[in-house]
């Protein structure tokens, strides 16, 4: 079998299928049959790329009948990387890549029990169709883990696997939401569920309030949708002495996988939970606002230049407009100052509580 090209950068559309038929020696890689249609298939779909994916690593030569099992993810990708001996695992930086984290080809994550969950294409009427038709609908979670937030180009702390966005063009001339970043754990609520960012999340006494507002006041969720928001309740490596809630809002989406606009969530917020518990007489909170208004460069600098005097742990900017999950990748981003983790132990192994404000 061929190996690998050294070829590992972007390449176009035409160059793409002929480095990848080269290196497959015009033959699908399942198979080994050079008859009929050959497809230069995408292992992950290119529209979850943000420059289309077209990489040497993320094609493989496929027959008509192992392309079409390839998009029913019949075939997974881990299949077809075998088969085309390639030892480079490619996935969009947007994308969780801890390790064991696995991906069909149109980026819905696939959980070590089988249980997947939806990705930004699952909505899609390709996607759907042929899930459909392999027969693999009813395998996906009703659930939705959280995606990651890029940082800001100029975000000085990034850790681990995070990233940062391209540029900052999506919210150029556009009205924006700028939020204070809490130094919380992320948190999503539905109607008849709650998990921390990892949807199998385990149990741990921080979460105690929140599984009581949540009981409290989740048959107000509509079907489909979940409520995100940051669980401020242990302290992580910023003290909050002073919180209106233990529980604060920034996302809400409907059953189309859609962040509502900061205006729905703002009334969405103001109808649900009222009167729940400390900090909830007036529904549920937002977490705090910086600014609102056009885009301004201007406005980011004044507020990175405060951060470290508000003991903040940085701002979150957003679209105030609507916001499809598979838009969240260059709609939202957030500037995270350096230094505000100043302990090299995780908060969860010896937690102490935040406290809230006196009434």
């Amino acid at each position: 079998m061929t190996k690998l090209s050294k070829v590992t950068g972007l390449l176009t559309r035409d160059e793409f299928r002929e480095a990848v038929f080269a290196r497959d020696g015009h033959k699908c890689v399942i198979c080994g049959s050079s008859e009929g249609r050959l497809d230069a298939h995408h292992i992950m779909n290119r529209r979850l790329w943000d420059d289309d994916g077209y990489y040497l690593a993320n094609g493989a030569t496929l027959c008509t009948t192992h392309h079409q099992q390839a998009e029913m993810t019949v075939l997974s990708c881990e299949d077809i990387r075998l088969a085309a001996a390639i030892d480079t695992t490619l996935i969009p930086e947007h994308l969780a890549q801890d390790e064991g984290e696995r991906y069909d080809v149109w980026g819905n994550q696939i959980m070590p029990t089988g249980v997947r969950l939806k990705g930004e294409l699952f909505n899609d009427v390709g996607c759907q169709r042929m899930l459909k038709a392999a027969g693999l609908l009813s395998t996906f979670a009703p659930y939705v883990k959280f995606g990651r937030t890029m940082h800001t180009p100029n975000s000085p702390n990034l850790q681990n696997n995070d990233r940062r966005i391209k540029s900052m063009d999506a919210f150029v001339g556009h009205e924006v939401v700028i939020t204070e970043k809490r130094d919380g754990e992320n948190t999503s609520l539905y109607p008849d569920y709650f998990h921390a960012r990892s949807i199998d999340s385990k149990d741990h006494p921080s979460r105690a309030p929140i599984r009581a507002l949540h009981g409290a006041f989740k048959h107000e969720i509509p079907v489909g949708w979940r409520i995100t928001g940051e669980n401020l309740y242990a302290r992580h490596s910023i003290p909050y002495t002073n919180l209106t809630a233990f529980f604060e809002i920034f996302a809400i989406w409907d059953e189309t996988n859609t962040r509502l606009s900061w205006d729905e969530m703002e009334a969405y917020c103001g109808m649900l939970g009222v009167g729940v518990g400390p900090g909830f007489e007036h529904g549920l909170p937002l977490v705090p606002v910086l600014y609102r208004g056009p885009y301004d460069e201007a406005v980011l600098s004044r507020i990175e230049a405060v951060l470290d005097d508000r003991q903040m742990e940085g701002y979150v900017i957003t679209r105030a407009d609507r916001i499809h999950y598979a838009e969240w990748r260059y709609k939202a981003a957030k500037y995270v100052r350096a230094k505000h983790v100043q302990t090299d132990e995780h908060w969860s192994r010896s937690w102490i509580p935040n406290s809230l404000c006196e009434r």
